[in-house]
């Protein structure tokens, strides 16, 4: 049986992706990204809970994060968790746990000349899809009717 490793955020840059050219001019971009649940305890109070995630972007995806993302910018972004391990200068083993995106849409609000709600999906090879570049015309998160939700 085949597994699956599928990850689906909502959130807000920590900073400007940071992005690097590798051999082949191959793009790849790197920057956190904060979700936060907010719920209400036994007393009523509202309580905040933010969790920090790394998301790698590849190629097409890293060229339009550095083009189009900041810090702040409220984004979903759907992919897989990878692990990565390596020895520090002392010999430590070190680990971090990303997420390599696959498909990115932004969610700020639209302002004249700005991208907001625009998608782009990388194809499963890595490589940018032109095609798949599209402005869908997005409703505002909740706006959604409670009975037309699947679960």
């Amino acid at each position: 049986m085949r597994g699956v490793n599928r990850v689906m955020l909502i959130g807000n840059l920590g900073k400007d992706p940071d992005v690097q050219y590798l051999e082949g001019n191959i793009a790849v971009a790197k920057f956190p990204l904060a979700t936060t649940e907010t719920y209400k305890d036994r007393a009523g109070k509202l309580i905040s809970q933010t969790e920090w995630h790394t998301v790698v972007l590849w190629r097409g995806l890293a060229e339009l994060a550095h083009k189009y993302l900041h810090k702040g910018s409220l984004i979903y972004v759907e992919g897989r968790l990878r692990t990565r391990s390596w020895d520090d200068r002392d010999g430590n083993k070190k680990f971090a746990t990303e997420i390599v995106g696959d498909n990115l849409i932004m969610l700020d609000k639209r302002s004249d000349g700005n991208a907001g709600g625009m998608q782009h999906t990388g194809d499963a090879g890595g490589h940018d899809t032109p095609d798949s570049f599209i402005s869908p015309e997005l409703p505002p998160l909740g706006d959604e009717p409670a009975e037309g939700l699947p679960f």
